[in-house]
């Protein structure tokens, strides 16, 4: 028994179809790659944001009490104008 060679066409598109699918897995791999590192790109971007915004959340926690700081202000003030009053009689002047 005798094994007969392929022909030589067949081996040429077996050839040519390992080729183009080298070609295809490296294209895959280097799209794949770009990928990745976009993915971490916008991770990096994204815990950035994170820390910005818990940031920017804790130092305006409190602005809802500025209402009540002016309305305070103008009690300390009154208060501290009657002080004033209360000295000036007390010492004269």
């Amino acid at each position: 028994m005798t094994l007969a060679a392929p022909p030589s066409d067949v081996t040429t598109i077996w050839w040519v179809t390992l080729g183009v699918g080298l070609i295809v897995a490296a294209v895959v791999v280097v799209l794949l790659q770009t990928l990745l590192n976009a993915v971490k790109r916008v991770e990096r971007n994204v815990m950035t944001l994170w820390q910005t915004a818990t940031t920017l959340a804790r130092n305006t926690a409190t602005t809802w009490l500025l209402g009540d700081t002016a309305e305070k202000l103008e009690d300390i003030k009154g208060e501290a104008l009657k002080h004033d009053e209360l000295l000036k009689r007390v010492t004269g002047t």
